[in-house]
């Protein structure tokens, strides 16, 4: 699912193409439980959502939006980055998150064949 930074796309460009993996059995079972297990704590859930809301690239305003400190904030993308749900690209001094918009239509598909 992940690939090389620059085979990736801007953020917030999609990448066109159905994507034709099946959504049951026991590939597809194995994918859910590592996007359930990145998205098992309420302040990861509330980074997609912020994410999802903003369809940019962000930095810096999403530690403003929690209540949580930068450390703290940067573990939870940490996760989130790994689990191939957000993208995260070198920007200066900065890292720019934004969602990884096939991830996430990956996801719905997977919750939606339960």
């Amino acid at each position: 699912m992940k690939s090389s930074p620059a085979a990736e796309p801007a953020c917030g460009a999609a990448l066109d193409g159905p994507d034709l993996r099946a959504v049951e059995g026991p590939e597809a079972d194995a994918e859910l439980a590592e996007f359930a297990k990145a998205l098992g704590h309420p302040a990861r859930v509330r980074i997609l959502r912020l994410l999802v809301r903003k369809n940019a690239c962000i930095c810096g305003q999403i530690v403003d939006e929690l209540p949580l400190a930068q450390s703290t904030v940067s573990q939870h993308l940490k996760v989130l980055k790994e689990s191939g749900l957000i993208r995260g690209e070198v920007s200066g001094p900065r890292t720019c998150y934004c969602i990884e918009p096939r991830a996430l239509r990956r996801l719905k598909a997977l919750i939606g064949s339960v």
